[in-house]
């Protein structure tokens, strides 16, 4: 839906419609909460109220239809605008619960020249009246959709404006270098120095320093709301279905002495201390002349070259020739974890140590010794850390655009070494414009309409 786009209000066209919607989940509960937004609702309050409400403060009232009979008995409150959410005219009922009484109320808004909400519309209203930027804006569905306390945490850094202020003060840092840049090109006999002798080099790596910094911390980010995907593989008969189980300390895959046994990718989420996973456990890695079976591999294959951690595991005789191979047929290689399995049955010691093709950990996943060792690599490993300070919560389009605004720094460092002002100064107005497309300065409708569908009806 575009921005305040006329739906059934019978406004003319252009003109700004007033919204409400439900702000609390559908369902019975002891309050409900209609929210509405805009410039009919000094209306829509004489309607429902018989008076407008004071500015910000909780009225008790009765709610009522247009015959003058009450829908219900609750709390008014009155938040004019610019100073609301929305930076319009925002009313919220709050009343009880019931499925019900909340349609009543939210039928009657409608009576009065309300339309109902789209899902995030709310949010983006705020976002186009300059309420809130867009990473604020999608930290709001964010915080909502928070499976852990540390995704909470990073949320609210978000919707506090950590990541924002980040992103703008390193876009102020390009733009100052650029438009050095730029006046050195307009105006070549000024008294302007060369880029070579301007310290240009140091300010661009000043710059790098800073875009690094922020990479990682939306990358650690990222892994909070969405969690890093470890793919379980090896030989078949390993142990590997019996590991799954045992990570995800319930019975989900059939686990028998019968070699091939999986044939499907088994899925299923887990936290660690509050660190959301995805693990996957795949079919066994071998030739076979079974077609159920090879597209069994086929699809364990696929999913290995999904994976951001990937545990191998082998049996208690240690890696084989076999397990050399496989991790030879994935370039480029996830992070590996070496899971040396079955140690119960060859009186071998719980322990981690380094290895060529990676970090390995003796364990016995029937016995469960060893099994906190590989947690706690498994956290290291994806980055996860106890402590989330200055960690902000980071979606797949804004590790897009750092990637981009990476790809264009590095560029403009070559054209730096060869002098070439022109080419620089492109490269830093792409890398300005990657970086404004997260909070939102550099956008389009298309991209707007994406991110708020995916909120909530009253959000």
């Amino acid at each position: 839906m575009a921005p305040h786009e006329i739906r059934s209000s019978g406004e003319p066209p252009g003109k700004i419609t007033t919204i409400a919607a439900p702000a609390t989940p559908p369902g019975r509960s002891g309050i409900g909460i209609i929210r509405v937004s805009g410039p009919k609702v000094t209306r829509i309050a004489e309607g429902i109220l018989g008076v407008l409400p004071a500015p910000r403060h909780a009225t008790y009232k009765s709610f009522r239809n247009a015959l003058g009979e009450p829908i219900d008995d609750g709390l008014a409150l009155f938040f004019p605008a610019p100073h609301s959410f929305t930076g319009e005219d925002i009313l919220e009922l709050h009343g009880h619960g019931g499925p019900v009484v909340l349609d009543s109320l939210l039928r009657r808004t409608v009576e009065l020249g309300a339309v109902p909400a789209e899902p995030g519309e709310f949010s983006q209203r705020a976002f186009l009246n300059g309420k809130l930027d867009l990473v604020q804006a999608e930290a709001i569905a964010d915080l909502i959709d928070s499976a852990s306390e540390q995704a909470a945490r990073a949320a609210r850094e978000s919707l506090q404006g950590r990541f924002s202020q980040a992103i703008r003060d390193l876009m102020a840092r390009v733009l100052d270098l650029r438009t050095y840049i730029e006046a050195a090109i307009d105006f070549p006999d000024d008294e302007i120095d060369s880029l070579s002798a301007s310290g240009t080099g140091d300010h661009l790596a000043a710059i790098g320093a800073d875009l690094a910094r922020i990479s990682h911390a939306a990358r650690q980010g990222s892994l909070l709301r969405e969690g890093a995907r470890i793919v379980i593989a090896g030989r078949p008969n390993v142990g590997k279905s019996t590991l799954l189980n045992a990570l995800a300390g319930r019975d989900i895959a059939i686990v028998t002495g019968i070699p091939g046994t999986t044939r499907d990718v088994l899925r299923e989420p887990i936290q660690l201390d509050g660190c959301p996973f995805h693990l996957f456990d795949t079919a066994g890695l071998r030739e076979t002349r079974d077609e159920v079976e090879q597209q069994g591999v086929r699809r364990a294959r696929d999913t290995i070259g999904q994976a951001d951690i990937l545990l191998l595991v082998v049996d208690e005789n240690g890696p084989q020739p076999q397990d050399h191979e496989i991790l030879a047929g994935f370039h480029p290689r996830p992070t590996t974890l070496i899971v040396q399995n079955k140690i119960d049955l060859a009186g071998i010691r719980p322990e981690v140590f380094a290895t060529g093709p990676g970090i390995r950990v003796n364990l016995s996943a029937k016995t469960g010794a060893g099994l906190d060792l590989l947690r706690e690599q498994l956290k290291t490993q994806a980055g996860f850390r106890r402590d989330t300070e200055g960690i902000f919560l980071a979606r797949r389009r804004h590790l897009d655009a750092l990637e981009r605004a990476r790809s264009a720094f590095e560029s403009a460092g070559r054209q730096l070494a060869a002098e070439a002002s022109e080419l620089v100064a492109e490269d830093l107005r792409e890398m300005q414009q990657a970086l404004g497309e997260i909070t939102g300065q550099y956008t389009t409708e298309d991209l707007l309409d994406r991110i708020f569908s995916g909120f909530c009806i009253g959000k």
